[in-house]
C-alpha cells in the first residue's frame, strides 16, 4: 500500500488563508507522502476551475506528486433535479481528468427529502441513488476515471448502506472509498464494517476518532454527536479509538494494494497531526 494525503488535512492552514490547495502540494511531498487528493477545489477569485485544475497539474507533475483522487459533495436527492446533480458531477469527473486523478469520489445524498421524509426511507429513495451514481460512472469510465461513493454523511455511512447502493448501481467502474474513521458516525464497528466492505474498495481513508460514551456528559469543545448519541473528536491516526491496524489488515487480506490517504481532522496543529499520523500509518503497512 502507499501512502497519501487529504488536501482536507491541511484545512487549518487554508482556513487561515496560510497556505493554498496549490502550496499545500509541497508541504506533501516535503513530508514524504506518495501522493495528494483533493476536495472540492477553492479557485483563485477570477480563475476557472479548470484552469485552476490546470495549475495543480502542472505542480503535481513538478513535483512528481500524483493526484490520486478528487473528492467532491453531492446531493442525488437534493434541490437539483436527478438529470441535474448527473450532469454538475459530470462536470466534476472532467475536472478530475484534468487533475490527472484515476478516483473521483462523490456524495450519494444527505437524507430522505421533506417531501417524502415521513413516509418513506432509505429503501424508496435506492433505486433513485443507483440510478445517478450508474449515470455517473459510465461517463467516467470513457475518460478512465474511477468513480465511488464513501461511508460519509450519517444517512448512507452504515456499510450495509454503502454496499446496497454498490451492488445496486452494478458496475465494475463504481465502489468504495473506505474512511475506516467514519463508521462510528453511525456508532458501527469499524472493523466489522470494513470487513464487509473491503472487497469494493477502490480507494482508502485512514482516520481516527476519540469516542466517549453518549451517557457520560459531554466532553466539550471539538466533540461532536454520531447518530446514536455518542460523542466524537477528531484525533491523529493511533492516538484514538479506531482499530486502524486491524481494519488494515482487513484490506491486506482481501486484495487491497492501492492508496491509504491520511485525512486529518483532528484539534491539535495540523502539521503535527499529519507528521505524526503518517509516521504511525507507515508503521502499521510495514507490519502487515
Amino acid at each position: 500500500m502507499k501512502i497519501g494525503v487529504s488536501s482536507y488535512s491541511y484545512q487549518q492552514l487554508i482556513n487561515a488563508e496560510k497556505e493554498t490547495q496549490l502550496s499545500i502540494m509541497k508541504l506533501a511531498k516535503e513530508a514524504g507522502f506518495d501522493g495528494i487528493e483533493f476536495i472540492d477545489l477553492s479557485a483563485p477569485d477570477g480563475m476557472s476551475e479548470a484552469d485552476f485544475a490546470s495549475l495543480i497539474r502542472e505542480e503535481s507533475e513538478k513535483l512528481s506528486l500524483p493526484v490520486i483522487a478528487y473528492t467532491i459533495g453531492a446531493n442525488l436527492l437534493g434541490e437539483r433535479t436527478l438529470e441535474e446533480e448527473v450532469e454538475r458531477v459530470c462536470r466534476k469527473v472532467d475536472i478530475a481528468h484534468i487533475l490527472g486523478a484515476k478516483n473521483l469520489r462523490h456524495d450519494a445524498a444527505w437524507s430522505v427529502p421533506d417531501d417524502i421524509k415521513t413516509y418513506a426511507g432509505f429503501e424508496q429513495i435506492l433505486p433513485t441513488l443507483t440510478d445517478g451514481c450508474r449515470k455517473i460512472t459510465d461517463y467516467a469510465a470513457e475518460k478512465g476515471i474511477t468513480t465511488m461513493i464513501e461511508n460519509h454523511g450519517f444517512f448512507c455511512q452504515d456499510s450495509d448502506r454503502v454496499e446496497r447502493i454498490i451492488t445496486g448501481t452494478a458496475s465494475p467502474n463504481f465502489g468504495a472509498l473506505i474512511d475506516i474513521g467514519n463508521f462510528c458516525c453511525a456508532d458501527e464497528n469499524s472493523a466489522v464494517a470494513v470487513g464487509k466492505l473491503a472487497r469494493y474498495a477502490k480507494h482508502v481513508h485512514a482516520k481516527d476518532f476519540h469516542i466517549k460514551n453518549g451517557n457520560a456528559l459531554n466532553p466539550g469543545k471539538g466533540f461532536f454527536k454520531s447518530r446514536g448519541g455518542n460523542y466524537l473528536r477528531g484525533s491523529i491516526i493511533g492516538h484514538g479509538d479506531i482499530p486502524v491496524f486491524q481494519c488494515l489488515s482487513i484490506l491486506k487480506s482481501n486484495g487491497y494494494d492501492g492508496f491509504v490517504s491520511v485525512e486529518f481532522e483532528g484539534m491539535e496543529n495540523c502539521l503535527d497531526g499529519i507528521s505524526v499520523g503518517f509516521e504511525n500509518l507507515k508503521n502499521m503497512i510495514e507490519m502487515l
